[in-house]
């Protein structure tokens, strides 16, 4: 089953972004929309959220940009 689309464009280009690089989003209920984990999938391994409603959805979508390429698995 595939995941609904976020409703903002840039975030969902982030989101999309993310999993051709191996990140997989899970999804989740209230103000967090998804959870996105990297490649490693374990304890250790790196973590975003995705807010529903950021205040700044474009700042929202560089920061999730910038923790997916800072990410070192």
């Amino acid at each position: 089953m595939s995941r609904p689309r976020h409703p903002n464009k840039h975030i969902e280009a982030e989101v999309v972004y993310a999993e051709r690089k191996g990140w997989r989003c899970t999804m989740s209920k209230g103000h967090v929309w998804g959870k996105l984990m990297c490649p490693l999938q374990t304890q250790e391994g790196c973590r975003v959220y995705v807010y529903s409603t950021p205040r700044n959805p474009e700042t929202h979508a560089k920061q999730i940009r910038r923790k997916v390429d800072s990410c070192g698995h």
